[in-house]
This record gives C-alpha cells, sequence and structure tokens, in this order.
C-alpha cells in the first residue's frame, strides 16, 4: 500500500520543471506543494492486513552511527516494535566507518539471528557481508540502505528498504528555500556520496532549486558524514569567506551537519534567527535539529522522518519475510517541519510521531497486545 501522495508529488515537481514558464508559476506551485507536505498527519494510510507474528526470534540492528540522530531513531523505534512482537533484541553501532560497518554486520552474523536490520549502512558499500547473511538463511530489512523505498537493484539479499521517498523529500528542502528566498536564494548543498540515498537527495535539491529562475546553487560540497565534527565548522568559515552575501540557504541530506555549522557562523556575527546562510535540511528529523526550529537557532527547517514508525515498518517487513510474504510496499508520509508547525505532529517532542495510531494499526495485524 504505497502512499498515492509520494508519487503524485514526485509527479506534480516534474511537471513543474518542464513547464513553469516562469518563476511566479513554479513559485505558485512550490507553494502548494508546501503546504501539502506540511499538513498534520492524522490517519493511517499503512497496511491493514499481514501475518500473525511469527514466534520467538533474535533480531540483530545494525546501526551506521549511533551518533546519528536519523539511525538511533529508527533502530530505537525497531527495537520497540520488536519488543512488542516478544522478539529478542540486540543492537550494534558501525560507528559511521566502512570498517565500523563491516565489523558489526560480522558481529551480528556471528550471533546466528533469525533477522538483522541494517539501519543506515548503504547497502552496495556492504554487498558481500549481506550476501554471506542471506546465505546463511538471515532475513534483512534495510533502513536507508539505498537510494529508494523498496527492492534495492542488484541485491536480493535486501527484503525491502524502508524510507520515506528521498525524491520528494528533498524537493521539499529544494523549494522550501526557493520560497522563503522569494526566487533568489543562493545554495549551497551538502553530501556524503558514500550513500547512494544522499545522492539521490542532492540531485533532487537541486533540480528543485534549479526550477526556478532566479535561483542558484553555488556548490555541492561532499564531505564525510562521519567526520563532520572535524570539517563542518572550518567547511563553514571557509564557505563564507569564498561566496559572502551570495550564500543565502544551505540544504543538507540530514540534520547532522548543522550540528557542527553553529558554532562557525555564530563567530562570524551571523544572526541566529534571521541571518544567513539559513539552513534546512533533507531528513531526518532529530532532536537538535527541531531545538533549533524551535528556538530559532541557526536552522529554519527539516524534512523529518517518522523515525520511530519506520522502525515499525522495519519490524512488520522482517515479519512478512520470515512468513515468506511480499513487502507491505508502504512508503510513509513525508512531513516538512518549520517554526510554524514544529509544535505539532509529534513535534513538540523533539520528533516527528504521527499521531494515527501505527502502533495499535500494527499490533491488530501481528495479533499481539
Amino acid at each position: 500500500m504505497t502512499r498515492l501522495l509520494t508519487s503524485v508529488g514526485v509527479l506534480w515537481l516534474g511537471m513543474a520543471l518542464a513547464h513553469a514558464d516562469d518563476d511566479t508559476a513554479y513559485m505558485e506551485k512550490a507553494k502548494a506543494f508546501l503546504e501539502n507536505v506540511a499538513a498534520p498527519v492524522t490517519k493511517w494510510d499503512g497496511p491493514t492486513a499481514g501475518p500473525k507474528a511469527q514466534g520467538k526470534k533474535l533480531i540483530v540492528i545494525v546501526s551506521t552511527d549511533q551518533r546519528n540522530g536519523g539511525a538511533q531513531g529508527a533502530g530505537d523505534g525497531a527495537a520497540e516494535a520488536a519488543k512488542a512482537m516478544g522478539w529478542d533484541v540486540r543492537q550494534l553501532d558501525g560507528q559511521g566507518t566502512v570498517p565500523g560497518h563491516a565489523t558489526a554486520l560480522t558481529q551480528a552474523i556471528a550471533m546466528k539471528p533469525q533477522g538483522i536490520l541494517n539501519v543506515g549502512i548503504d547497502s552496495k558499500e556492504q554487498q558481500p557481508l549481506l550476501e554471506q547473511a542471506a546465505a546463511a538463511g538471515i532475513k534483512i530489512v534495510g533502513w536507508h540502505a539505498g537510494p529508494n523505498p523498496g527492492a534495492i537493484e542488484g541485491i536480493p539479499a535486501v527484503f525491502t528498504n524502508v524510507t520515506t521517498d528521498p525524491t520528494e523529500v528533498a524537493t521539499s528542502a529544494g523549494l522550501e528555500a526557493v520560497v522563503k528566498s522569494g526566487g533568489h536564494a543562493g545554495v549551497i548543498l551538502f553530501t556524503d556520496s558514500i550513500y547512494a540515498i544522499a545522492t539521490a537527495k542532492t540531485n533532487a535539491e537541486r533540480a528543485a532549486v534549479e526550477g526556478c529562475k532566479g535561483c542558484k546553487v553555488l556548490e555541492v560540497v561532499d564531505t564525510p558524514i562521519a567526520d563532520l565534527s572535524n570539517r563542518m565548522g572550518q567547511l563553514t568559515t571557509s564557505l563564507l569567506s569564498k561566496y559572502g552575501k551570495q550564500w543565502t540557504y544551505s540544504i543538507a541530506v540530514n540534520d547532522l551537519y548543522y550540528d557542527f555549522s553553529a558554532p562557525a557562523l555564530q563567530a562570524a556575527g551571523v544572526d541566529p534567527a534571521n541571518g544567513f546562510p539559513q539552513q534546512i535540511s533533507a531528513g531526518d528529523g532529530s532532536v537538535p535539529a527541531f531545538k533549533r526550529i524551535r528556538d530559532k537557532q541557526y536552522q529554519i527547517a527539516t524534512v523529518a522522518e517518522p523515525l520511530n514508525l519506520q522502525g515499525w515498518i522495519m519490524v512488520d517487513e522482517i515479519n512478512r519475510a520470515f512468513a515468506g510474504e511480499k513487502p507491505s510496499g508502504f512508503v510513509p508520509h513525508v512531513h516538512l517541519f518549520t517554526a510554524e508547525n514544529v509544535e505539532k505532529d509529534g513535534g513538540k517532542d523533539n520528533k516527528f510521531d504521527p499521531g494515527n495510531g501505527y502502533r495499535d494499526e500494527y499490533k491488530k495485524i501481528w495479533g499481539v497486545k
């Protein structure tokens, strides 16, 4: 049950990019798009049928990096859901590096679990180990483990990949800069090309910004997420020196970039609420990001993932794998948070946790209390 809004939203973007005659028309379409993705999420649009809980299981949750709020949140949601199933859960931290990912996956395989939840590690990066796990009969479900929701091309070892539509997430972030700037945004994009999903987001961000004739992508900065604490401060200072007032908006593939840019902006005398560059994230909706948006401290928006819900989706999907059924195909709602709606949809608790009753809906499917 794939949410129709995702495919319609992306289709709309393609039409807008192809047919907007001027920035006025593009701006009106962008505003309508943003109004849609900022709307409250109150109705359950996920699956209503599926296999009952498949008996006692051991599940290992392997996180790309527990310092990453997105991976941590999705993993915590999965642990919560697995416990509702009555399963045993172990969690391992890949510590944000390729060797760390390999070590954590190797340890997970050695535990001989029935299932592995790969939370944020790019599947192509660790394809041999994922294939080794699958050959041992271990079922695998990913979160942000590939560029799109569902099957990952060329990697049948992964039953399905759980994520919102990265194109729609990135489009929302790009159009937020377009609209906030009144059609005159000078944008720097921050990405990490080791992750396929990050590249997909960056391409969509660029398309959304460049669909506005008065906007410009100044530069795409490719820097490792795992080393942001060491790199982001100096990068910010260098980019301020290079672009000066041309740089009015930043868009990053997740919120973690902005955990480390604020000191450099503050040192440069940038006003935290109204100064430039203003910072927008195309995911994941971390606790610090919600606080920054609420307090108007160097971030104006995030396109948040429903992280806890996505953890429950991962557990439902791996239960379907255990039962020999197909993936549900559910793609959760894309949601833009700004200062105007940050107190809604769970934002008051510094997360996107939609009030659509997803826990009860999944428990009904699984036949658990």
